[in-house]
């Protein structure tokens, strides 16, 4: 992204999803019909961690925040898991599964971060 205007566009966990989203993109193309249902539900997925990233950083309280970050995370789990039903069930390579979780894995670790940074900086009552 040439010159990010809102401040979601700066986050490197943002830029990363967005990879992630291009190549699950293009892949899901390639995917014969028997998996169009899957295909479907990993686009939708891959798109849920950008959309919440983006949300959840425009929220105002720490815990809406957190909300949405959690949901980004748990949308990046499920894309895991979608790349997973894919292997066994021969619609993807294996060396490409790794090399697509290699980005997941980036993006978990950032967004559990930020969850539990913002837990740690929150008053107590």
């Amino acid at each position: 992204m040439a010159n990010p205007i809102f401040d979601h566009e700066k986050l490197d966990v943002y830029q990363v999803t967005l990879s992630y989203i291009e190549s699950t993109s293009r892949l899901s193309f390639e995917l014969p019909k028997q998996f169009r249902h899957t295909r479907d539900q990993w686009l939708r997925a891959a798109q849920s961690i950008a959309l919440n990233i983006a949300e959840g950083n425009g929220k105002r309280s720490q815990r809406d925040r957190e909300r949405f970050f959690d949901i980004a995370r748990g949308s990046a789990l499920e894309c895991c898991a979608i790349q997973d039903v894919l292997v066994v069930s021969g619609g993807m390579q294996q060396a490409v599964n790794e090399k697509l979780k290699e980005k997941l894995k980036r993006v978990v670790s950032m967004l559990s971060k930020m969850v539990e940074y913002g837990k740690s900086t929150r008053s107590t009552p």
